[in-house]
């Protein structure tokens, strides 16, 4: 590599992870697999929170970062106070006496003020946590929404971009032997356009640390990540890694055991700490939405022991078919946010996400897209225990700054961590690298790009993205993205009836012209509807217009022959600032089934008896 190469490179690595504290690089932690299951200090609840829109806890009258400076000195991440009664320093500003946040949650919906607010806001917190002689210890964000600085007792970790996906530090070396910490980050939702996703959005940009946060306890030789599946297109093999990070790494000792199975292995690390390995599993029950079987998995080396619970399934593309375990299936899926209909914010734990999933159980789903960013690693677990196929996606929206090196170095980067945290849930089966993004040589080339890098990290997994149509005065709609030669499925969004195609009766005049031999996917389509408000089919915003809508895309949908799945677009109603109709939309994007009250339209009972067939069908149920 030359010298211009190495500098653009490391410029990329100090944009997207990096972080400076002086003028010293820290790169981010590798995330723990499966970190939640080794928490041992939670750091939920409440953060005091000081709006900056100035940003002048960052930047002094300058605009030179106080952190870039050469004591790292002056800004809010010191939680400064004065050091005499008699003579106090000019300090204007104080954590302690501020209001606070709940955390996890966004800041739009906590305070009135912050509705629209996009911009620098700080959190603090401050802990108790002694470090213990042969540990380390990781402060661990599931996500910050957008670009984060995190500071501990005053020093800098780092910075990360990207909202949605996991952040962690290696703090051991940080701790104050007294006990007495504080962690500062500095949240930062303002839209940029060479970002990812760029400034374009058709939902809300929930600001704020949204997501678990927590410190997790290892020994200092420990198991930092593992990949235990089937291998690909094998339901009799079970492959995989388990890496070991430390001092201690090479030639360790690892045991795997799933003692359900009468599966124990024991391995050895080589001198980077990775094992791999292939074992034989004709006993294993294979997972699938009929029968959502999860297995305890222990991986233990050294003092250290990680327990997990893992299905295991393969999924493979033949022709038009879409074969689970072997199996030709069909996708009955629905769209969703991560996002509360009844509670306004981001969803913020376990009981938000499971009622979205049981909702699309009791809608008829096996099969959920989980739109248009990484969702909560609790969302992936559950959709694992409840027996639903997953669509995990990276937030390459629309348009995207398809020729500028650091967007799709940060797209590749939250691809990689969606993959990374992802990896070992039987429920995914697709890594989707984007939604309607517009034709375009550099596009082309992005796309593609990212699509092979998904494959080259996973297999396993089938790779698409959402893509978009053009139709001709013929009534057809042709899908030929060139795009779709390097995904394994057709997937596209198609708007009739509401954006383009007369009303609901006009939409079954249309054909399709789909240029690829493979299964196809519809991954959204839809129309707005304000629960309670009636009218005839051809009302709209009524749901008697949505449930038109809905009668007749199935039937127009009916007549591709490669279909073997879809996704409305969407489950529930939600918050999108671009939605501004005051009677109809009122802030909301009304496309859900389920509004934002909890209240099932009509559209939703004419899917549930689609899907009801479809499972007839297809599992004999």
């Amino acid at each position: 590599m030359n010298s211009h190469s190495l500098l653009k490179s490391l410029l990329i690595l100090m944009l997207l992870v990096g972080g400076v504290t002086g003028h010293t690089l820290r790169a981010q932690s590798p995330v723990l697999q499966n970190a939640p299951a080794r928490r041992v200090l939670s750091l939920n609840g409440s953060w005091n929170y000081i709006i900056d829109p100035y940003e002048n806890g960052f930047y002094d009258y300058r605009r030179e970062a106080f952190d870039q400076s050469k004591s790292g000195k002056g800004g809010y991440y010191d939680n400064q106070k004065p050091s005499s009664k008699q003579e106090p320093e000019l300090i204007e500003y104080d954590f302690d006496k501020s209001a606070a946040l709940q955390v996890p949650g966004d800041w739009n919906s906590q305070d009135p003020k912050l509705l629209y607010y996009e911009g620098t806001i700080w959190y603090k917190k401050s802990f108790t946590l002694a470090p213990k002689a042969g540990k380390r210890y990781f402060l661990y964000f599931g996500a910050i929404n957008y670009e984060s600085h995190i500071y501990l007792n005053g020093k800098k970790l780092g910075m990360h971009k990207g909202g949605f996906t996991p952040i962690q530090y290696d703090i051991t070396s940080q701790l104050s032997p007294s006990g007495d910490n504080f962690v500062v980050v500095k949240a930062d939702n303002t839209r940029r356009p060479n970002e990812v996703p760029t400034i374009n959005t058709d939902w809300w940009n929930y600001g704020g640390i949204t997501r678990d946060v927590f410190i997790a306890e290892t020994p200092d030789t420990y198991i930092s990540d593992y990949k235990v599946q089937l291998a690909k297109n094998d339901p009799n093999t079970v492959a995989g890694y388990v890496q070991v990070t430390g001092t201690g790494r090479a030639n360790q000792s690892v045991t795997l055991s799933i003692s359900e199975a009468g599966i124990k292995q024991s391995l050895k690390t080589d001198a980077e700490g990775r094992a791999t390995f292939r074992l034989p599993a004709k006993k294993l029950v294979r997972w699938s939405p009929q029968t959502p079987k999860l297995y305890a998995v222990t991986l233990s080396s050294g003092s250290d022991a990680v327990q997990d619970r893992i299905g295991f399934r393969t999924i493979q593309t033949r022709g038009a078919d879409i074969l689970l375990n072997g199996k030709s299936t069909y996708m009955r899926g629905i769209s969703i946010h991560d996002e509360n209909p009844l509670i306004p914010g981001r969803a913020r734990g376990e009981g938000d996400l499971r009622m979205l999933l049981t909702w699309a159980k009791e809608l008829g789903c096996n099969y959920v897209r989980l739109a248009h960013y990484p969702h909560n690693e609790t969302m992936l677990k559950l959709a694992d225990e409840m027996g639903l196929l997953v669509w995990a996606e990276v937030p390459v929206y629309w348009t995207i700054a398809w020729e500028n090196e650091a967007t799709y170095q940060n797209a590749e980067t939250q691809l990689s961590d969606l993959i990374s945290m992802g990896k070992n849930r039987a429920s995914i089966v697709v890594w989707s690298v984007g939604n309607e993004t517009p034709l375009g040589e550099a596009r082309l080339k992005f796309m593609t790009n990212l699509a092979n890098k998904a494959r080259s990290i996973d297999d396993t997994r089938l790779i698409s993205a959402a893509l978009e149509l053009h139709r001709t005065p013929d009534n057809v709609v042709h899908v030929d993205d060139p795009l779709g030669e390097v995904l394994d499925l057709t997937t596209f969004n198609e708007y009739a009836g509401w954006y383009w195609g007369g009303s609901p009766s006009e939409i079954t005049k249309y054909t399709f012209d789909i240029k690829y031999n493979k299964p196809v996917m519809i991954s959204e389509f839809g129309g707005d509807a304000l629960a309670g408000y009636h009218g005839d089919a051809e009302t709209r915003w009524s749901e008697e217009y949505q449930e038109a809508l809905y009668v007749n895309q199935l039937k127009m949908l009916g007549t591709i022959k490669n279909l073997r799945g879809m996704t409305p677009w969407i489950l529930a109603d939600f918050r999108a600032t671009r939605r501004q109709h005051p009677v109809y939309q009122n802030g909301f994007n009304r496309k859900g089934l389920i509004s934002s009250t909890g209240t099932k339209k009509k559209a939703f009972y004419v899917l549930q008896e689609y899907y009801r067939q479809m499972a007839q069908k297809y599992d004999g149920k």
